[in-house]
């Protein structure tokens, strides 16, 4: 997948470099400190230096065009008109951050005042006062209706700064995954979950992406051409990855060995990132029995980092992909019931969980039935790590728009129900009565992610990447 590509550039004003020595070479250097705290693994960073002149801040903007840039960084270095600043941003077309970062915690100013040539100081003073041009940079993006967001803080040593703008990377980096996602839906609603039912267009339209739709047939067509020697290794496979109870049937391992083994099939050949589905194949015996027997395979599909939602839940699976882009896993998973003396929320799902980010090795369980579903077969049962957790919900509003809603809390350990189902006790710093009503008031579907780690930060500025409202309950 093309990675995503960072532009930076810094701002001077080109009538100070005759008159203060060195300014311009001491200035040009701090734009490569930013430049080298901005590379990393899967990101790409386009450089254009220091721009001090309307004319090459025109040829900036269409070199950003060209490069195609996702994120652009401009750092402010010192006083500099406005007008070698809009005519990048107005013709790179993507979200901008202006860095205020001063090269030190202050001014020295016993050394300052000692250096006698007045020159020299007013030199070493613009090289320090990078915030003085903020307020005009943003009086003229507001005037052009640009959205900016900022960062003030220093240069060096400064974690809490360059921890927010690791954020802004990352949340670039997770709207370019979105972006390049093939998202296959296979089968059709739950009937009458009416809140899950989405629109795929506006999907297309605010994260990107295609939207590839599969006939479940094609499952069971790829399932008829899986050699005993193909389930064999998977049903190995099964026993090295989950914790397989003694009274799994070796029939219903090789079932479902059969079907994981068409399901890699099936994502190969589509170049699928993310998948949701629900089918019944009643009347349809082989259909029935693929759609029956899909959960291990789809919980190693997931923590192979291509999430799959049950019940046709095309929001959510939305929902794990971000988190799963984020490095945090990102479970299926709905809250079923409150403990109050522990003041903590269960929640779970039947169906496929994040087996990456599982409280100690998953357990494979055999079910009579699937409740409230067609067929019988193994499923997992799990908890999600202990340690803090972040919950994601993609919203539809009224409207028909798109929304985030994020809560973080933590997973604890304590008793959860063996029923051969996902299942963790979360404890949210609001508690569980509050936070139920207040998740509830922004009406999101009953289904939402988890995934391990705080990242509600990195999920708001991703919002404001992709132009769409972030609600925090906590």
């Amino acid at each position: 997948m093309r990675p995503a590509t960072i532009g930076l550039f810094g701002i001077g004003l080109d009538a100070y470099w005759p008159q203060f020595k060195g300014l311009k070479q001491r200035l040009e250097a701090c734009v490569r400190v930013v430049a080298g705290r901005l590379r990393r693994p899967g990101i790409r960073v386009v450089n254009l230096g220091l721009i001090d002149t309307p004319e090459k801040a025109l040829e900036a903007g269409h070199r950003f065009r060209r490069e195609d840039v996702d994120l652009l960084f401009l750092h402010v270095t010192t006083y500099a008109l406005s007008s070698t600043v809009l005519p990048v941003v107005q013709r790179a077309r993507v979200p901008v951050i202006v860095l205020n970062l001063q090269p030190a915690p202050a001014i020295d100013y016993t050394q300052f005042n000692r250096m006698g040539d007045r020159t020299a100081m007013t030199g070493e003073w613009l090289a320090h006062c990078g915030a003085c041009p903020v307020p005009e940079i943003a009086n003229v993006f507001n005037r052009a209706r640009i959205t900016f967001h900022q960062i003030t803080g220093m240069l060096h040593d400064d974690p809490p700064c360059w921890g927010e703008v690791d954020d802004w990377i990352e949340a670039a980096r997770v709207a370019n995954v979105l972006f390049h996602n093939r998202l296959g839906i296979m089968g059709h609603y739950y009937g009458g979950m009416l809140d899950i039912y989405s629109d795929l267009t506006q999907h297309c339209a605010t994260f990107g992406g295609h939207i590839e739709v599969l006939e479940v047939d094609e499952l069971a067509d790829l399932r008829r051409q899986v050699t005993a020697r193909a389930i064999a290794a998977r049903v190995a496979e099964f026993h090295e990855r989950f914790d397989v109870q003694p009274d799994c049937p070796a029939a219903e391992l090789e079932r479902a060995a059969r079907t994981s083994v068409a399901l890699d099939r099936l994502v190969r050949q589509h170049r699928l990132g993310s998948l949701a589905y629900y089918y019944m194949g009643t009347g349809n015996p082989e259909n029935e029995d693929a759609i029956s027997s899909i959960i291990l395979g789809n919980s190693l599909l997931t923590a192979r980092s291509v999430p799959v939602a049950g019940e046709f839940e095309i929001k959510n699976v939305q929902a794990m992909k971000i988190l799963d882009a984020f490095g945090v896993g990102g479970s299926f998973t709905e809250y079923y019931a409150m403990d109050f003396p522990d003041d903590v929320v269960l929640m779970g799902h039947d169906g496929p969980g994040h087996i990456a980010i599982a409280e100690g090795k998953t357990k494979v369980r055999p079910l009579r039935v699937y409740h409230g579903k067609v067929g019988r077969g193994l499923s997992v049962e799990m908890s999600v790590r202990h340690g803090p957790v972040t919950l994601l919900s993609v919203v539809q509003t009224v409207d028909g728009r798109l929304e985030f809603l994020v809560a973080e809390a933590e997973s604890v350990p304590g008793p959860i129900l063996e029923i051969g189902n996902t299942n963790s006790r979360y404890r949210f710093p609001i508690g569980a009565r509050r936070f139920v009503n207040e998740w509830n008031v922004h009406g999101p579907a009953h289904h939402c992610a988890v995934g391990v780690g705080h990242v509600a930060a990195r999920i708001e500025k991703l919002g404001a990447l992709l132009g769409i409202t972030t609600r925090r309950v906590c």
